[in-house]
């Protein structure tokens, strides 16, 4: 029982850092145009 103690608070700071992170990727524009990347893999470097 002592450890939910420990779980309970460690899974919520994880929660709040991943939604930080999803957060900061979309405000960075990480998601905004994500078919022109496989595009861009398919054409020869020249």
């Amino acid at each position: 029982m002592d450890i939910l103690f420990i779980l309970i608070p460690l899974s919520v700071v994880m929660a709040i850092v991943v939604l930080a992170g999803l957060w900061w990727a979309i405000y960075q524009g990480q998601f905004e145009d994500i078919e022109e990347e496989s595009k861009r893999i398919m054409e020869e470097d020249q």
